[in-house]
């Protein structure tokens, strides 16, 4: 569903993306893991089409776009009709704050899919009952917390339908005991089929959710493989290097 290659970027100097490639097939979850500054992210968002390659090719099902090119670079309209098959959740909830919860997920498909108010509405409310919130419908964002506007952002992502969904960082700003119900939903999409690129600091979640874990640095792919290899049997200094952390923190917590 998603394939990557030989995807570059740079800002000035500084190379962030030196050859990426990767490979996502339907109804896997590959989670991107990796020191802050190594890439995850700005990957995810050309994967996204909301930075431009340098060069490379980016396909998510039957769409290619190849950008060794520049006067490639597909038009506002095509970007457009590309991410409404790419469902995006970022760190920051980014919900419109005049609009209720059941407005906000309602808005793309009624705005940038031209269907009927009528027949989104009870499609918005089914996803908002997925994601736990179907009580909270009537409410401004500005009165929910960080978990739940985040779970409605992920709500509104999936009413466009995607074929793909990208998570970058979607637990990060949140405070730790606001983690978990997050999760919960990413992992009854994993369990639903849906095909999925999570960019993630929560390595037991990647461990227990991912088919694949893929461990950057500087802009490159160090390791990927299985999760439990990845992440219990790493076979890369740098992975090793930047796993203990996590495993020292989580020996740690478990002998408290």
């Amino acid at each position: 569903m998603i394939k990557v290659s030989n995807l570059r970027k740079q800002y000035g100097e500084n190379i962030v993306l030196r050859d990426i490639s990767l490979n996502v097939a339907r109804g896997e979850v590959l989670a991107l893991i990796g020191p802050s500054g190594s890439g995850k992210s700005t990957l995810l968002r050309c994967v996204n089409l909301l930075v431009q390659p340098d060069g490379g090719e980016v396909c998510v099902g039957t769409t290619t776009f190849n950008f060794n090119h520049r006067r490639s670079f597909p038009s506002d309209a095509q970007q457009a009709a590309f991410r409404t098959a790419t469902g995006m959740v970022f760190q920051h909830f980014n919900l419109f704050p005049h609009m209720t919860v059941l407005q906000n997920v309602m808005e793309g498909p009624i705005t940038v899919l031209k269907r009927s108010k009528k027949a989104v509405i009870q499609e918005a409310q089914a996803l908002l009952e997925k994601v736990g919130l179907s009580s909270k419908s009537s409410m401004y964002p500005n009165r929910l917390s960080g978990g739940e506007k985040q779970r409605v952002a992920i709500a509104r992502a999936l009413a466009m339908k995607p074929s793909v969904m990208l998570f970058d960082e979607a637990t990060s700003a949140l405070d730790p005991e606001l983690v978990g119900e997050v999760l919960n939903v990413m992992r009854d999409l994993a369990r639903d089929g849906m095909t999925m690129l999570v960019v993630t600091h929560e390595i037991d979640f990647a461990r227990e959710m991912a088919d694949r874990v893929l461990f950057m640095k500087n802009g490159v792919v160090v390791e990927e493989g299985p999760a439990s290899q990845v992440i219990d049997r790493p076979q890369q200094v740098e992975t090793q290097a930047f796993l203990s952390h996590f495993h020292h923190a989580h020996r740690a917590t478990s002998h408290e």
